[in-house]
């Protein structure tokens, strides 16, 4: 939602901070490819420190740099349907590594299981819709959508730097919540799509 109603604002952000990568003649695949590493290396760095504050505030850091390959890509001209597909699929990965970090370290995995069903079947309902009729990648301004939910794991990690790992497992229990609420927002906003060009086609 944040990315789909203010992507005017947000994308000159993000190209100005592009500007180091730009430079040093980065792909924006390359950048992708960056991104999902430095979130592996973080999960994986969670595991040794188990502190919730450290692990979100360098999550942010790994977030925000792979935010950057969708800005280098328009800034060097390089934007390319497969790197947009690659940008996608890494983006589940990277989402399916934090959230089985978090499964792990505070034996949640039927939440986890919750969450991560919730994000897929939120980017299926509109990538399944695109099989069947055009769809713009930037006119569905659901609630839950990926940064959302990026900013929400951020934020609920550096709160339980505060209280502790109940706010783990309750926030977990509200992502896995507003992800299928999304998902059915979605399912609901592509079926009346849908039947709107079945009518129009006289079915």
């Amino acid at each position: 939602m944040i990315d789909g109603l203010m992507k005017s604002t947000i994308d000159p952000l993000w190209e100005a901070m592009a500007t180091p990568l730009v430079k040093a003649r980065l792909t924006p695949n390359q950048v992708t490819f960056i991104g999902l590493v430095l979130i592996i290396l973080v999960s994986l760095a969670y595991l040794w420190h188990q502190s919730p504050a450290l692990y979100g505030a360098t999550l942010i850091v790994a977030f925000v740099f792979d935010a950057l390959d969708g800005a280098v890509a328009r800034r060097r001209n390089m934007s390319t349907k497969a790197g947009g597909y690659f940008d996608a699929m890494v983006d589940r990965y990277q989402e399916l590594a934090v959230l089985a970090t978090l499964a792990h370290m505070h034996d949640a995995w039927p939440l986890a299981l919750a969450c991560f069903s919730g994000s897929v079947i939120t980017s299926y309902a509109k990538a399944r819709t695109a099989i069947e009729m055009p769809v713009s990648n930037t006119d569905w301004p659901d609630f839950f959508e990926r940064m959302e939910r990026v900013i929400y794991l951020c934020a609920m990690l550096l709160l339980a730097g505060v209280l502790g790992d109940t706010a783990i497992l309750w926030g977990l229990t509200g992502f896995a919540i507003l992800a299928h609420v999304t998902a059915l927002q979605r399912a609901r906003r592509a079926t009346q799509m849908l039947r709107a060009q079945d009518a129009s086609n006289g079915e």
